[in-house]
Formats: C-alpha cells, structure tokens, sequence
C-alpha cells in the first residue's frame, strides 16, 4: 500500500512567515501599548515599553468627549458611508457580474475590456476629475460626494463575475425562466442566494476600502460636520503638532486611532466563516 510522505517542512519560508507576521502586528501592538498611556507616559517612555498606569478608559473617555464629542458625528458619518457605500456597491456588482457571466448582449466583449481596464486605474487618479464633476453638480461638501464614488466597484463587479459564472448554473435559470419569473425575479430568488459567498467578499473588500478613504473625503468635504474618521484624526493630529498644543492630545489621537480598527476586526471576524466557504466552494468548483 502506497504511503504518503508528511511534506517537509522549510525552516527559511516558516522564518520568513514569521517575520512578515511580526512585521504586521507591531504596529498594532504599538498602538494598543501606547493607547493605554496616559499623555505624560507618551512623552516620557518608550514606544513600546508601558506607560506607569493604565489609562486606556479615561483616554477614550476623553476621546467622545473632546470638542463636544464630534468624535461620535465622525464615527456615525463612516459608518453611514460604509454601510450605505458597501451594500450598495455589492448589489451592484452582483447585479453586473451576473448579467456579464449569464446574459448575451452587444458590446459585451468591449465592457469586460473596459472593466478590466479600469481595475488597472487607481482610485487616486479619478479623485480629481470626479471632484470636477461634483462640483459642477454642486454636491460636494455633501455626504453624496463621497457616498456615489463608493457605489461603483471594478474590483467587486469582476470577482462576481468569475464567481457567477462557475457558481450560478444555467439550466436553473432556464428553468427559473420558464416557470414565468422575470430577469430580475430570477437574479433575486436565484443567482444572488448563490453568489452569498462572493458577496460576502466583496462587501468585506468594500467595507475596509470605505472605511480607510482618505483622499476622496478631503477634498470633496470641507465642514467637519461630515468628515469620516480618517479625516476627523487627521484633523486632530494636526492639531496635536501644532506648537504649544503637541503635548496635550497625542494619547487622544491614539486611542481614538484604536477605536477606529475594532469595526474593521469585528466585521472580519462575524463574516470569515461565509468567506472561507466561498474559499472552499471556490476550490472544489476548481
């Protein structure tokens, strides 16, 4: 009988592992030494060594509570962009990637091309000429300036696509379609339970995406009524290094730099076991 060999195990790709591991992580260890120091323990020690009490609660105390708590309008302005923007896009690209991977239509060929293109193009590169159209349009300054670019998901649209075609069988439309259900009833009622594991991933990918935008924000929005977090801290940062107010809110902006990570840790955290069945489908499908 035939036995099978254990694979061997290299000691240079478990070092590199290891180091590319420690490389990712010391950052945020960084960050959550530093945000339990209270602001003397920040200047006074070093980065990683603890600060002499642990300050971590009456630093985010004072982060909701700094300048009249708009701290918790940047917090609810992100998450009304991402959840809005994430959802959205996602049935967005579900909607396009089925009806590129399942429906026959003119000009199809050229829209996969053009897609494709612009996956190629970063973000950074459009922020000017859509803050161009806004501006004619008069909407920015507006939560609709950040929220309509968010709507639109290359990235999303081509990995729904791959996923609708192998995921989505054809003769279940078909069969969909012959009882009477519209197009749109069969994507609905059909197609889109079994895109649920791409789905996820895509709005995983559009959650941290949103959550992170920066550029965009800053140059569409100019009332910090309606700044998200990214912008918000930043503001504060510059705040904190201007002189003569440097040494008072550095361990603020550090917590509330804290607080900004655990939504993103949350929302990996619920949503990875319908990512890794998507994964597993995906191999077993391959």
């Amino acid at each position: 009988m035939p036995t099978v060999d254990n694979p061997k195990k290299s000691v240079t790709l478990t070092a590199v592992t290891w180091l590319f591991a420690l490389y990712c992580l010391l950052p945020l260890v960084w960050l959550v030494v530093n945000a339990t120091k209270s602001q003397a323990d920040f200047v006074s020690t070093f980065g990683l060594a603890p600060g002499g009490r642990f300050a971590l609660w009456d630093n985010i105390t004072a982060v909701f509570g700094y300048q009249d708590g708009i701290f918790v309008r940047w917090l609810l302005n992100t998450v009304l962009y991402v959840v809005v923007g994430a959802v959205v896009s996602t049935f967005l690209a579900a909607l396009g990637g089925y009806a590129l991977a399942k429906l026959h239509f003119r000009g199809k060929r050229l829209l996969l091309f053009v897609i494709l293109g612009s996956i190629a193009v970063p973000g950074i590169a459009l922020a000017i000429p859509q803050f161009l159209l806004f501006a004619k349009l008069g909407l920015t300054n507006t939560p609709w300036a950040v929220l309509v670019p968010s709507f639109v998901n290359p990235f999303g649209l081509y990995l729904m696509w791959v996923f609708a075609a192998e995921a989505v069988p054809t003769d279940l439309l078909e069969a969909a379609k012959v009882d009477g259900a519209g197009e749109f009833r069969t994507f609905v009622r059909i197609a889109l339970p079994m895109l649920a594991p791409a789905s996820v991933t895509v709005l995983l990918f559009s959650f941290v995406s949103i959550w992170n935008n920066y550029f965009l924000p800053l140059i569409m929005l100019k009332d910090p009524a309606w700044y998200p977090l990214t912008i918000g801290l930043n503001e504060w940062n510059k705040l904190g290094s201007t002189a003569g107010t440097g040494a008072l809110i550095q361990n603020l902006v550090i917590a509330a730099a804290l607080l900004t990570i655990v939504p993103l840790i949350i929302a990996f955290l619920s949503l990875q076991r319908y990512w890794q069945s998507g994964v597993a489908l995906g191999a077993v499908k391959g």
